[in-house]
């Protein structure tokens, strides 16, 4: 028997005794074309499939969340049959609960010994290589940061988002109700909690490709302003408001929202971009918000959070999953808890008013954008490459399995530009939902 039968004759054994153990219908297939099956019985519908023993090789010697990533996106690793969410749904059904505690650590060693000393040379790299310097004015460039999440192609992210192009999470009236309807009715839920009315001034801090602005003045008759970092949005949303001929009542920047000086607006949103500034800047974040509002304007803060640790130091420390995100995904990114953000809200003049959590809709709403990427993954690869792409289905499918699991939430808080005197909003929040 070859080297190169012993190594596939030892994975053979260890992929038996896994199956053994915690049955689970997905197979894996070799380089060689051996197909080793996780549960008797498997269908074969989902498969990993290994392109080279050097895969292995390099996980072997790095296993670790990035090497993962990197396998993929080269293609020496791919999942055929699905996306990461019908593997968890796979996992979810079985047994594998304390499954490294009952494996056969000899077997395991016999199994991936040999590939330690094999050839494994790792391929370009498709991290973000900028400086991701905590403080802003320390280095650190937000614009470049955000360049590399959204200016990968328009008619990219148009393959699985809604037809207004809203990035952000939606709001479902019903489970059942499609991405198109959950992302207007999130638009208007918005438009209805910053109590817009004719006439108003509103501020979109980071407007993405202008969903929000362009609604927000069709629909109740606002002058909206949105800004942006991102040349690829920008180009966009300023087409969309020439096509909707809404010259006269919505403008879009090129500008990062802290260079807006002696201008003062009746209400602010900021949608999915605080996730984007970082803790360390949170506080200046928040006094140049107020600074721009009118007294008792009203704020809508809209962000994703992580669940409290018992420390702040304890919270602070990012798991593998969150830094592999942010070096692929998102380079500067950070999230906050819901309480150190209102904390600081307050602290820098804001009186808070209503925080609702919307884990559920983001879970619904990835999980759709998820599929809908998978669907069209070949046109995702003549647009952004078939590893961007890859790693964008392991982040939206990522995304959808933490707020499903409660991993990750989000929240909408509203809040007021702290004066004396009446807040100005009705008793009750009945009319939101009529």
């Amino acid at each position: 028997m070859g080297r190169g039968d012993r190594r596939i004759a030892a994975l053979r054994r260890f992929a038996e005794h896994v199956a053994e153990l915690a049955p689970l219908d997905l197979s894996v297939r070799l380089w060689d074309g051996t197909v080793l099956p996780l549960a008797p019985g498997a269908r074969g519908d989902l498969t990993v499939a290994i392109a080279t023993p050097a895969a292995l090789t390099r996980l072997v010697r790095r296993p670790r969340l990035p090497t993962v990533v990197e396998l993929i996106a080269e293609g020496a690793v791919d999942l055929e049959g699905g996306t990461l969410l019908d593997l968890a749904a796979r996992a979810g059904s079985g047994s594998t609960r304390g499954i490294a505690k009952r494996l056969d650590k000899g077997l395991a060693l016999r199994a991936f010994l040999p590939f330690l000393f094999g050839p494994g040379g790792g391929g370009a790299g498709h991290a973000y290589a900028g400086t991701q310097a905590a403080k802003h004015g320390a280095g650190r460039d937000d614009r470049a940061q955000v360049q590399f999440h959204y200016d990968l192609s328009n008619d990219f992210y148009a393959l699985f988002l809604d037809p207004e192009m809203v990035y952000s999470c939606a709001y479902f009236p019903d489970w059942e109700a499609d991405l198109a309807t959950a992302q207007r009715a999130k638009l208007e839920m918005i438009c209805r909690k910053l109590r817009l009315g004719p006439g108003e001034r509103m501020l979109d801090i980071g407007c993405g490709w202008g969903g929000l602005v362009c609604h927000a003045a069709q629909h109740h008759g606002v002058h909206a302003h949105g800004v942006t970092l991102s040349q690829a949005q920008f180009d966009f949303a300023t087409e969309k408001v020439r096509r909707l001929g809404l010259q006269d009542r919505v403008t879009i920047e090129l500008r990062d929202f802290r260079d807006l000086k002696e201008m003062e607006f009746d209400k602010v949103a900021s949608i999915g971009m605080f996730e984007h500034v970082g803790l360390d800047n949170r506080d200046g974040y928040f006094r140049h918000i107020r600074s721009l509002l009118k007294p008792r304007g009203i704020y809508l803060h809209h962000a994703i959070a992580r669940p409290m640790k018992a420390t702040e130091k304890k919270f602070r420390r990012a798991n593998p999953e969150f830094r592999t995100l942010v070096n692929y995904i998102f380079p500067g990114g950070e999230l906050d808890h819901i309480g150190g953000t209102t904390d600081a809200m307050e602290r820098n003049g804001f009186e808070i008013h209503d925080t609702e959590g919307w884990r559920e809709h983001y879970g619904r709403t990835c999980r759709l954008w998820t599929e809908r990427l998978h669907a069209s993954r070949e046109a995702a690869y003549r647009e952004a490459g078939e590893a961007k792409t890859k790693i964008w289905l392991l982040y939206l499918a990522g995304c959808a399995l933490a707020f499903e699991r409660g991993t990750v939430g989000i929240f909408q808080t509203v809040a007021t530009k702290r004066t004396r005197g009446a807040s100005g909003l009705p008793p009750t929040r009945a009319d939101l939902y009529a």
